[in-house]
Order: structure tokens, then sequence, then C-alpha cells
């Protein structure tokens, strides 16, 4: 199953003008040309701005409609982007700002595009390699951020919610996965093994996929910060996976296992962080749709279902 990583963008010209103004300002030229890019979940503007003077700038802004949650994102974004080291291969941050409820970004053009969809083995193998230098440049943690057991225990307990629904009856568990369903009790017991597992001193993106990449003609360069905690260097890598697997790439184990940053990890610890995973996606699958975000749910219930093949393979469970 594929499930395109696309939501619904606001057009530029529909951001409020006294922030598309600000915008003006703080890059000290008018915007000529805006080119809305329709990748990603956020239901704010996404676009390329080209710039009287000839610059070429992306701008992302969202106000507190559809979701309030999502300037909170933007915000936390911009406080990672602006302390990335020179060397991680992100866009720079040139400004960012806040008016009225609206929360802006300003970033440097990347001349990129995505990655194909289904997977190119050739381009597949670059961020792989990516992967394995961007490890190396985040360890020890370069800016601060929190630490994983902050960003994700809201998130992680996928697993133990769906046992609190089935005792309480607030979901009838119809339609879960009969593997999942069988050792739903022994999942929940696993996944709570992850903050232990998850630790590390790396400064973890935290939300890798095809729509978070830009290939250069030299580059892979990384996109959208704002999940970025401190933890084990390998989550990026055993995140990124099942979202390969679900867009025509190869099976996790085989490359998780094969990838430098994944193969001196703790067996253990993966089985337990991707169990967290994996019940993270299934659980947030059953969920209704978020304000603003129609077409999240099915992504993760795709990114679900590659994930828990995975889980399958690693626990060996019947």
């Amino acid at each position: 199953m594929n499930a395109p990583a696309t939501g619904t963008r606001l057009p530029w010209h529909a951001v409020p003008e006294q922030i598309r103004q600000a915008v003006e300002t703080h890059l000290g030229a008018p915007v000529v040309k805006a080119v809305t890019q329709t990748s990603g979940f956020s239901p704010g503007a996404a676009a390329r701005l080209r710039l009287a003077d000839g610059r070429r700038v992306f701008a992302k802004a969202v106000g507190p409609e559809p979701n309030p949650l999502t300037a909170d994102i933007y915000r936390a974004e911009a406080r990672i982007a602006e302390a990335l080291p020179a060397d991680v291969p992100a866009p720079r941050l040139l400004a960012s700002f806040d008016s009225e409820g609206w929360v802006a970004l300003l970033f440097e053009d990347v001349d990129g595009r995505l990655p194909a969809d289904p997977w190119r083995t050739d381009e597949l193998r670059r961020v792989l390699d990516a992967l394995t230098q961007l490890a190396t440049a985040l360890a020890p943690a370069p800016a601060a951020a929190p630490p994983a057991e902050q960003r994700l225990g809201e998130q992680f307990q996928g697993w133990r919610n769906l046992v609190e629904a089935r005792e309480t009856g607030a979901d009838d568990l119809a339609g879960l996965d009969v593997w999942a369903t069988r050792h739903l009790d022994a999942l929940a017991d696993l996944e709570a093994r992850w903050p232990h597992a998850i630790a590390g001193d790396s400064l973890v993106h935290g939300d890798i996929r095809a729509d978070n990449l830009l290939l250069t003609a030299d580059k892979v360069m990384v996109v959208d910060w704002p999940w970025a905690f401190v933890g084990a260097g390998w989550f990026d890598l055993l995140q990124m996976l099942p979202s390969v697997r679900m867009q025509g790439g190869p099976p996790p184990e085989e490359v998780f296992t094969a990838h430098p940053v994944g193969w001196d990890a703790d067996p253990a610890a993966v089985t337990a962080v991707l169990a967290a995973l994996t019940g993270f996606f299934v659980r947030q699958s059953r969920q209704p749709d978020p304000p603003g975000l129609p077409t999240l749910r099915a992504f993760q219930a795709a990114q679900g279902k590659t994930a828990l093949e995975w889980l399958r393979t690693r626990t060996a469970w019947t």
C-alpha cells in the first residue's frame, strides 16, 4: 500500500497581506512569483518565492486555523534550524517571525527534487550514504533539543492505548491486524521498554521520509526539523525504512542490519523502539482526521502496515 505524503496546502496568495508584506520586509525585496510546494502534511503555505532582485527563497507560513498546533510546530522548527551547524546538509534559515498568531519561516531555496516514487536503487543508496554522514555530524548533539522521552513520550504508547481501549470498550479492535490483535498485550509490554532503548547523545531529525529529502546534483538535503530530539543515532534510519518499503523499497531488516548506522545497534533496543514506532502508526491510523490534515491517517496506516511486517520479522512471534 502506498499513500502520498501530501496534505492541503494554503496558496501563497491566501496568506494574509500583512504577513506577505512582513516577508518582503525581512527579505528586503518584493515577491514577484510564488510556486506552492504540495508535499508534506502541514495545512500552512509552503512556496518557492522569486524576488524582484532575482533571489529565490523558500517560505513557510501558518496561522492558528485550521490546526492550532501547527504554529508551535513551526516555532520548534525555527529553533532547531537556527542552531544547526553549517556542515549539516539542511537549508539555512534566513529569518523567522511571529505576527498576529501567524508564524513564518524563510529558508534558502534548494535547487533539488524529491526522490522518485517508487524508490530508485541509486537514489536510495545516496540517501542511505547521507544518513551515515548525518549521524556522524550530529553526534554528539551540536544543538539543544528535547530528550527522546520528552519528544515522543505521548506518541510512543500506541499499543498500550489500544489495550486500554480494548478493556474500556472504546475500541473493539475491528480491522486491526490479526497478528497484532493476538499479541497485543505482549506488544504493549515490549513497547514500554522504548525510553531506555532509545537513549543516546545524537541529535536526531525524527521524521525522515522521502518528502523531507531534496536531492541536488551533489547532495542530499534534509528538510523540516521540528521533531528533532536527542537520542540514539540509529533512530532516523529505523524510522525512515517503513516509508521506504511502503514506496517500493527493499525490506527494512536487510537495509538496517547492513547499514553502518544500524549494524552495531543493540538488537533488543532496536526491536523495542520499532515496536513503539509501529504502535504509534497503527493506533494513530485508527483516530479521526486531525483538523486540516485529511490525508495523514492513510499515510500512517500505510507506514503501520510495513512497520508491522518488519516487527513480525524481528520478534519471530507466530
